[in-house]
């Protein structure tokens, strides 16, 4: 088997909840499984993989539960919720691909790093926080919440109260020492979960976690930078990035440039809630040397290393 290099994808948390009607962790695990063949593929194909992946609506899930029982038990903390996500959706990859390299007769090792990512108490995303998380409240609701527990609120018109938290600017990796010894031909390391747990860096050296959700595309990024990754590829659920998406004037764009990426980014092409920070992150990777980067779906992942599927970005185009 031939070394390809080392290719970093980040798998979205959307791509474990395929719809309403499928979400419990049997649906999800099940979806893990169908995931986890598909970076199979490209790891027989002789790729060193690094995983990262979101943990949206799986947070959701654990913030909810939290909410209903919160006459009985105390609220779960962010940091904690992002820790355990971590460690459930790490243990659905390492089980799925692990029986995956069973089958394929394969000798390769699953790992997933519980993953700190540093980030700055003085960003400005702390003074306003945007970033909404959990169920709608009604307003008497979450000015309670917001009393007895500090959180910050927001309304969202038409919907309701949100509970809204910072989302910070990754700095640095905790463990990222830990997750480059790992990474080697034999081991697919799964690391950066959920955008990994924001914490910040006291005096002294040592950390302390925050309520705070990272973007795990911009954690995603910058481990794939910190490894030198050849490839840094994006999973969404499109298999390319679209101009003018849903419109009449729709087109898809195959091989791109950064320059091109930024130009369409200026015109407000990539929203902020989904396509954007994909976009920001590939190419913050190509501009600080990453030789290649890939915006596909998880079903073409194999394809799209073969400059077969997806949108392929080169700092040239």
């Amino acid at each position: 088997m031939s070394n390809r290099g080392v290719a970093v994808v980040a798998i979205g948390g959307n791509a474990l909840v395929l719809d309403d009607s499928h979400r419990t962790v049997s649906d999800q695990f099940l979806a893990a499984k169908r995931a986890m063949k598909n970076v199979a593929d490209i790891v027989e194909a002789g790729w060193t993989v690094v995983l990262t992946h979101g943990n949206g609506p799986q947070v959701g899930y654990i913030l909810r539960r939290s909410e209903l029982a919160l006459d009985e038990l105390h609220p779960v903390p962010m940091d904690y919720a992002g820790a355990d996500t971590q460690g459930a959706i790490g243990y659905m990859f390492q089980k799925a691909l692990r029986n995956e390299f069973v089958r394929r007769e394969m000798p390769h090792n699953v790992i997933t790093i519980v993953t700190q990512v540093r980030v700055s108490a003085d960003d400005s995303a702390f003074v306003t926080p945007t970033k909404p998380i959990g169920s709608y409240m009604s307003q008497d609701h979450a000015r309670k919440m917001a009393d007895e527990y500090g959180w910050s609120i927001s309304e969202e018109s038409g919907f309701g109260w949100r509970r809204v938290v910072p989302s910070p600017y990754p700095e640095d990796i905790i463990e990222f020492e830990p997750i480059k010894e790992m990474v080697t031909t034999e081991n697919v390391v799964i690391a950066c979960g959920g955008g990994g747990i924001p914490v910040v860096e006291r005096g002294d050296g040592t950390i302390k976690g925050v309520e705070a959700v990272v973007d795990k595309d911009y954690a995603s990024c910058l481990l794939a930078r910190k490894l030198h990754a050849d490839v840094f590829i994006v999973t969404t659920n499109v298999d390319r990035v679209a101009i003018n998406y849903g419109t009449e004037n729709e087109y898809w764009l195959d091989n791109t440039s950064i320059r091109e990426l930024k130009s369409h980014r200026k015109t407000g092409q990539f929203p902020e809630g989904s396509m954007g920070p994909k976009v920001d992150s590939i190419v913050q990777f190509v501009e600080s040397g990453g030789q290649k980067a890939i915006i596909t779906d998880i079903d073409n992942l194999a394809a799209a290393l073969q400059d077969e599927a997806g949108t392929i970005i080169t700092a040239d185009g």
